[in-house]
């Protein structure tokens, strides 16, 4: 509000004498002063309020947005470490998970290893296992070959190396020398095969003295000397070679040739193995028949000739069970050809050591045993 006096400055006072004060006591001046002043501050105060109002404004505005782009800048720092620290675990995790996955990778390859080392060692041990057991049931085989071979081979050698001597006969080989108890009566004359490459005397129980069988001459045939020799430079079993050719032909053949075709080429191939068995019969174990009105206490009837006869003795062929009773002359047929054989087993093994000549008139003797017994001749049995 304007009044007559002119505004007072309030940065410049009036001066005292300017303006009429009337007298009054100090107390009333003061007062006065005093209220004018409060008038004056009053006035200043809504003139300033009426300029600063669009600043103040503007301030309040600018430290809103100054106190925003603080708050902004403080979140984007502390989303900034919640980010790399969430970053920082992850990688460590993903480390985990990496390490984690080796090891499961480790430990896998690992296993595979082990199983297939496992299964490998398996298998190695099955494998030598059914090595051993195969050399084993070779091994086996073996023996018992080597032993059914050692047996006929000491039963040959029985036939071919034990001699007979007058001061020491051998009752085995001469069946009349046993006592009459065991031999039983007999009549005509007892015949003895001497199995030695030499003739021996023999001793008559009869007449008590020494029969010397008549001396024989012996030559050698060339042709026959020749083809012995060419086998023995290589000896074998071998039909085609021109020594057993004609062995077979002449000698093997038609001492193995029976009435009974089909067992006579079943013992042949017995005989050519090395696989058959004689054996002797008990004669309880045989029944009793009656040929032409005669009683035989101990007869059969002989299977490779269809004639009965008395069988002391019965084959066996390989490993079969089926056992066939055969007569003294079979036998004695069967017996010759088998030491042939066996003899010459024993040159082919290199166990006997002789000049050809010996070696080639013991095989002549065995083939003249073949040649007697196909004829029909035969050691009287006990």
């Amino acid at each position: 509000m304007w009044s007559g006096q002119p505004h007072p400055d309030k940065s410049h006072p009036p001066p005292l004498e300017a303006v009429p004060v009337p007298w009054k006591s100090v107390g009333s001046c003061k007062s006065h002063r005093e209220s004018s002043g409060g008038l004056a501050d009053t006035s200043a105060g809504k003139e300033a309020q009426g300029e600063e109002g669009p600043a103040a404004t503007q301030l309040d505005v600018a430290r809103l947005r100054s106190s925003s782009m603080e708050i902004r800048e403080k979140g984007s720092e502390f989303l900034k470490e919640e980010l790399y620290k969430a970053q920082k675990e992850l990688k460590l995790k993903d480390e985990e998970c990496e390490r984690l996955s080796k090891v499961r990778e480790q430990l896998e390859r690992e296993l595979e290893e082990l199983t297939a080392s496992l299964f490998e060692e398996a298998h190695k041990m099955v494998r030598e296992a059914n090595m051993k057991q195969a050399a084993s049931e070779k091994q086996l085989k073996e023996a018992r070959g080597k032993i059914d071979m050692l047996q006929a081979e000491v039963t040959a050698l029985k036939t071919l190396v034990i001699t007979s001597t007058p001061a020491s006969p051998n009752r085995e080989l001469h069946p009349q020398l046993l006592s009459p108890t065991k031999a039983g009566p007999r009549k005509g004359h007892l015949r003895h095969k001497s199995t030695s490459s030499s003739l021996c005397p023999v001793v008559c129980p009869a007449a008590g003295h020494i029969l010397t069988p008549d001396k024989e001459g012996k030559e050698v045939d060339a042709t026959l000397f020749a083809e012995f020799q060419a086998w023995r430079e290589s000896p074998t079993l071998d039909k085609t070679s021109p020594f057993l050719e004609r062995v077979y032909r002449e000698d093997v053949g038609p001492c193995l040739d029976f009435t009974m075709q089909e067992l006579s080429a079943l013992v042949r191939a017995a005989v050519e193995d090395n696989t058959l068995t004689i054996e002797p019969v008990a004669s309880q174990t045989l029944p009793t028949v009656k040929v032409a009105a005669v009683e035989y206490g101990n007869t059969n009837t002989c299977a490779l000739s269809g004639l009965a006869r008395a069988c002391r003795h019965r084959i066996r062929l390989g490993d079969s069970e089926s056992h066939y009773y055969i007569s003294p002359s079979s036998r004695a047929r069967i017996t010759a050809v088998c030491n042939f054989f066996t003899y010459i087993r024993y040159i082919q093994q290199g166990l006997v050591r002789q000049d050809a000549e010996p070696m080639f008139w013991e095989v002549t003797r065995l083939r003249k045993e073949m040649s007697l017994a196909k004829l029909g001749f035969f050691p009287q049995e006990a």
